[in-house]
């Protein structure tokens, strides 16, 4: 079932005839999905979010949606909040980019973050504190971070708690000595960003600011990547570490469920530094519909989209559905 807002997005997946919904729900407005949830349950729909979908709806909205979901959607609390990510990843083992709590002590290229799911957009450099005051919008929620310079990649895991071969995740804390379950790298993308792919032809920034130019960060676009064979160990112990910090995140917490997204830096001392994570699918798994170079080792023309698929009917097979949804 496909569930959109305005008839043109209906007519236009009618131009790829094989991602065509069996059915539509047409909306006015995301929020409409919160009169539909009994509807929904009737037709045995199991919802998986995307960052548009949480975005346009609203996190509180839609974790009071009463529709199952695929994964666990009261992760989405942790993802929300910048200082909630950070507390999780860094648990984790991750090492990220330093935050600048107070703008009057940048006294190097830092780089300003909205919250949100916006694709980048509103994103600024600044050097100094007058670059910030220039730049910020103080109505918005914000996160001043160090500016790490090196190559982004955006890492495509998924976690599936009821597989017990392949890579099995190794609890921590109260549920030290247990396997959680299985954890496989699917994809990884770097992201085209419209204008700052492009400001390095036309000279500094301070050339840039003398033509009133400022660099900005709006995805257009993904590429496929791989990356060097001997940075996938610590990519995996990353993730891993992820994952069973997230069982651990609040009590009775269920822990990272499905696919999730590391966004990282890795530095010319080949050393990553996580800066993000996004707990659902992302548009950077796009390119990877027919498989990845990773997937693909596992089984062919392995999705993430097909992977939810083969987690759901698997659980179901295995009367444990309840396990993979919230």
């Amino acid at each position: 079932m496909g569930i959109a807002v305005g008839e043109n997005r209906r007519r236009f997946y009618k131009a790829f005839p094989g991602a065509d919904p069996d059915e539509w729900l047409m909306l006015e407005d995301y929020r409409e999905m919160l009169d539909y949830a009994e509807w929904f349950r009737e037709k045995n729909v199991i919802i998986v979010p995307h960052g548009s979908l949480v975005e346009y709806l609203g996190a509180n909205n839609f974790r009071n949606l009463e529709v199952p979901t695929f994964g666990n959607r009261n992760i989405l609390h942790w993802e929300s909040s910048r200082a909630l990510q950070r507390q999780w990843l860094e648990d984790g083992g991750c090492t990220m980019p330093k935050v600048v709590e107070d703008p009057h002590n940048i006294d190097g290229p830092v780089i300003v973050k909205y919250a949100g799911a916006k694709g980048g957009r509103g994103y600024f450099i600044a050097r100094d504190y007058r670059d910030f005051r220039r730049n910020v919008d103080i109505e918005e929620e914000f996160t001043i971070q160090e500016y790490v310079l090196g190559c982004r990649y955006y890492l495509h895991f998924f976690f599936d708690p009821t597989a017990e071969d392949g890579y099995q995740v190794q609890g921590r804390g109260a549920h030290a000595g247990k396997n959680l379950g299985r954890l496989e790298l699917l994809s990884m993308d770097r992201r085209d960003e419209s204008n700052v792919d492009e400001f390095y032809k036309l000279g500094s920034l301070r050339d840039l600011r003398e033509m009133s130019l400022e660099p900005s960060f709006v995805v257009t676009g993904n590429q496929p990547v791989v990356i060097r064979e001997s940075l996938l160990p610590r990519a995996f112990e990353m993730a891993e570490g992820t994952v069973a910090a997230s069982y651990n995140l609040e009590e009775g917490s269920r822990g990272m469920l499905g696919p999730f997204c590391l966004e990282t830096i890795v530095t010319d001392q080949l050393e990553f530094k996580v800066f993000e994570i996004s707990a659902r699918i992302v548009a950077g798994s796009n390119p990877f519909v027919g498989g990845s170079p990773y997937s693909d080792i596992n089984e062919r023309f392995m999705s993430t989209g097909r992977r939810i698929a083969r987690s759901i009917r698997k659980a179901v097979e295995a009367d444990r559905l309840d396990d993979i949804i919230s």
